[in-house]
């Protein structure tokens, strides 16, 4: 069988299976079917009205979520971030993004669902460095449970990594959904 990239379809799919079992998010991710619908490339980076990516939510065998402290932005957040070539769906970007930044083996994580558990489109601020402009982030968020610990981090864009109570998750709506799928 051959591995194909993650395309623009798999992209809608997946989106509109989420919307399907989370019809009341549609206002907030219209934005995302309005890009597909204008024939977007959410899987290239440098679609910069937005364009997708994928998170990993990690949650621990007492229940807390690890997230990792973010060299750029200075923030503790999620682990996560762009698509690649060798991806072939959301769900292995995630896990890719999951092992590369904190060490642990994607042999050793196992996924709550093939689908999203969390969908959410933030902003991103402008990279001179890079020669990116403002741009909107499309994050494709999946739940995975390990009972393994942090290995050797990702340096280049991670400065530590450490496990949280649920209540540490800003988002309303993702900390409700993590604190559900984990009863």
């Amino acid at each position: 069988m051959i591995n194909l990239p993650i395309s623009t379809d798999h992209i809608r799919t997946t989106l509109a299976a989420y919307l399907d079992e989370h019809p009341e998010e549609k206002p907030d991710l219209a934005p995302a079917l309005g890009l597909l619908d204008a024939g977007a490339d959410l899987v290239s980076r440098s679609e910069f009205r937005g364009h997708a990516t994928a998170g990993a939510i990690l949650a621990g065998p007492d229940g807390r979520i690890l997230h990792i402290h973010h060299l750029v932005t200075g923030k503790w957040l999620l682990p996560g971030g762009h698509l690649e070539s060798s991806d072939t769906t959301l769900l292995d970007a995630a896990l890719r993004e999951l092992a590369e930044e904190t060490g642990i083996p994607a042999d050793t994580v196992t996924p709550s669902s093939d689908s999203p558990l969390h969908i959410d489109i933030h902003p991103i601020p402008a990279n001179d460095a890079k020669g990116e402009p403002e741009h909107r982030h499309i994050d494709f968020r999946f739940l995975f449970r390990t009972e393994s610990e942090v290995g050797p981090l990702q340096t280049e864009e991670v400065a530590d990594a450490a496990w949280r109570e649920i209540d540490s998750i800003s988002g309303n709506r993702l900390r409700q959904r993590i604190a559900q799928a984990l009863r």
